[in-house]
């Protein structure tokens, strides 16, 4: 008995650690960015959920039962972690509110060779906010495009994109999404 109870645990331990592997690990603090995706927040919830998400309370759960939720802090590298850039993931974090529209975008991690000229100035990232995830999101059009870093900016507007449009569909009531 005791050997197939260690084997049982074996067998999830590697589990565990097969669906972490799937995971792109860049930032494992990333809370100092909660307050710049959601400024008037009392408390976010730990990390987890389906799909991998924080949530945003606008009172703190400690204090007050069942706190309005303001919206949702996600990876884009844990909702499409195929998507990559020229060189790599592009790390972003992203706050979803619940009507469908995205509170803010903070690029935290990137190593694509003109970063700091496409995805990794606040402009950048500044200019999803208020984005519904209807929006188009195609550089040249609803998204400022960057020359020669196009393969980085397509990259990280798909990611926030897709990312915004599975976790709008995992946890949003779609009767309160605006069109």
């Amino acid at each position: 008995m005791k050997k197939v109870v260690a084997l049982l645990v074996l067998v999830l331990a590697g589990g565990i650690a097969l669906a972490a592997a799937d995971r792109i690990f860049t930032n494992p603090k990333p809370e100092g960015h909660f307050k710049k995706l959601f400024p008037n927040a009392a408390a976010f919830s730990s990390f987890g959920g389906t799909p991998l998400h924080w949530t945003a309370y606008a009172a703190d759960p400690a204090k007050t039962p069942n706190p309005p939720v303001l919206g949702y802090i996600f990876w884009t590298t844990d909702m499409v972690p195929q998507e990559h850039g020229y060189h790599g993931a592009i790390h972003i974090l992203v706050g979803l509110n619940l009507n469908g529209t995205i509170n803010g975008v903070v690029v935290d991690y990137d190593s694509e060779p003109y970063g700091y000229f496409s995805v990794e100035p606040p402009e950048f990232a500044a200019q999803f906010k208020g984005k519904s995830i209807f929006d188009k999101f195609q550089p040249g059009a609803d998204v400022d495009f960057v020359s020669r870093a196009t393969l980085s900016v397509n990259s990280a507007t798909r990611a926030i994109r897709d990312s915004t449009r599975i976790v709008a569909r995992a946890l949003l009531d779609p009767n309160a999404v605006k069109r």
